[in-house]
């Protein structure tokens, strides 16, 4: 019965339960850190951008309020909480990665409505056999193939909605290893996949941004992938092994393939809007390459340029109309949101003062140890914050200022943060992994053990390649 209500309150008035609680919490949180006894070390402007933190994470986590709404809370609560005016909080919040994630959600409505992912997606099915753990790899692998030049969410949808016509014709229900193992290896496949390219996920460039806006030397395209590729490459074989291991398939085959083939021969030949949009990503990866050397070919700005020529007379892909439907404003607002209130605890000292009063101990590892605990800490943080936006802004300034204070390239400590926020794997808290939770193939738990073990891999891998790649590339 109490169910009944709060459903009909929430059509009627949109105030439920979960909706009142959540914005009292909010509440409470950021008259708890107003109110305080300022810590020592700590101004009065770092401890107001400390409260609009929490409000901020409170409401985000609990969805009392939409998203959007939250983000723009944040916007205008600087300067009512006297952190700085509207005038100096406004530009960092339409930063370039805003329009950069823009463009993406317009590329990525590209790969999906000329039907050019879906087909790449039943290509690498069809040529994995019938064997339950060669098609297991499939999803793993090829979601996160196709990740790392297009957004996460859009790749794992693909890849679910093929699942799931598998699972259909097996008769598969929930508790099914292979369906609780295909159903984890797509997220995680999408979000290891994610780090391949800084085109591969918005965590990416709201990391490079971030870093950018706080003085570190811009991080090429082909730096980034240098790092991100060899982790797709290790990361995506370890998931394959884990949760095959984890969650044994409980057939060895998945009978004909029968469907997918005639799938794939309904949509014959590649058409010339799937050519169109293989080109322009064609173009787009050669102007992100070449901007390793001429700074005109900025990752931004090719991005957005990519996403233009979508709309040019003659190319026919889809109208302005069309590409609104598909773009996630919500994510556009976090994005502005968080790059806002990363610039704010940079500016009003709350960066400095986490480094002194958490940090301080650190300083004086060697590099291996403070990467690992780096990258540790940032795994671990996904269940405290599980807004992947907000953990770069929370994170990285502090680890900027870090580097700084050891006198090194602070690139080296705040990139373990950026590449690490994408390794949401203990639970399924993250917009990704939530996309195929739903389906309810497997339960929140079940993805904590596979995750924890791939996530240990995921600390270990990513310390060894910065140490051995960082200094080719500069960062050591």
């Amino acid at each position: 019965m109490t169910e009944t209500i709060t459903a009909r309150t929430d059509i009627n008035g949109g105030l439920t339960t979960k909706t009142v609680l959540g914005i009292l919490a909010g509440i409470a949180a950021l008259f708890i850190v107003l109110l305080m006894p300022t810590p020592s070390g700590m101004t009065p402007v770092a401890q107001s951008t400390a409260a609009l933190f929490a409000f901020g994470l409170v409401l985000w986590s609990t969805e009392a309020l939409p998203i959007g709404v939250t983000c723009l809370l944040t916007l205008i609560l600087q300067p009512i909480l006297q952190i700085r005016s509207l005038r100096d909080a406004a530009p960092t919040f339409m930063s370039p990665v805003f329009f950069f994630v823009l463009a993406m959600f317009i590329i990525a409505l590209g790969w999906m409505k000329t039907g050019l992912a879906r087909r790449f997606a039943l290509w690498m099915i069809s040529k994995a056999g019938t064997g339950t753990n060669r098609v297991l790899c499939v999803f793993v692998v090829g979601t996160g193939l196709i990740s790392t030049i297009i957004s996460d969410v859009p790749c794992a949808a693909i890849f679910m909605a093929i699942a799931l016509g598998i699972f259909q014709k097996l008769g598969l229900k929930p508790g099914s290893n292979f369906g609780k193992a295909v159903m984890l290896g797509i997220p995680i496949g999408s979000l290891i996949g994610g780090v391949g390219t800084p085109a591969g996920s918005s965590i990416n460039l709201i990391g490079l941004q971030t870093m950018q806006d706080h003085g570190v030397p811009t991080v090429k395209f082909l730096s980034w992938m240098a790092i991100g590729m060899p982790m797709v490459a290790i990361m995506l074989p370890i998931a394959c092994l884990v949760l095959m291991k984890w969650y044994p398939p409980e057939f060895a085959s998945i009978g004909d393939l029968s469907e997918i083939h005639k799938e794939r021969k309904h949509a014959g030949p590649m058409g010339s809007q799937e050519v169109k949009v293989l080109m322009v990503m064609g173009a787009m990866l050669a102007c992100w390459i070449a901007g390793n050397w001429d700074s005109r070919f900025d990752t931004f700005l090719v991005g957005i340029a990519g996403a233009v020529v979508m709309f040019l007379p003659g190319m026919n892909l889809f109208t302005w109309k069309e590409a609104q439907g598909t773009i996630a404003w919500d994510a556009l607002l976090m994005v502005g949101a968080v790059t806002s209130l990363g610039d704010a605890s940079s500016k009003s000292g709350l960066a400095s003062w986490i480094v002194d009063s958490t940090l301080g101990g650190l300083q004086g590892m060697g590099l291996i140890p403070l990467l690992l605990v780096i990258s540790a800490f940032t795994v671990v943080i996904h269940l405290v914050i599980p807004v992947n936006p907000a953990i770069i802004a929370a994170i990285v300034p502090p680890m900027i200022i870090l580097g700084t204070s050891l006198g090194v390239n602070p690139a080296i400590y705040a990139l373990p943060v950026v590449f690490t926020t994408s390794a949401a794997f203990l639970l399924p808290l993250d917009a990704v992994p939530l996309v195929t939770y739903g389906k309810g193939y497997y339960k929140m738990l079940d993805m904590f053990m596979p995750g924890l073990i791939i996530s240990i891999a995921w600390i270990l891998v990513m310390t060894g390649l910065l140490r051995l790649l960082g200094p080719m590339l500069g960062l050591i």
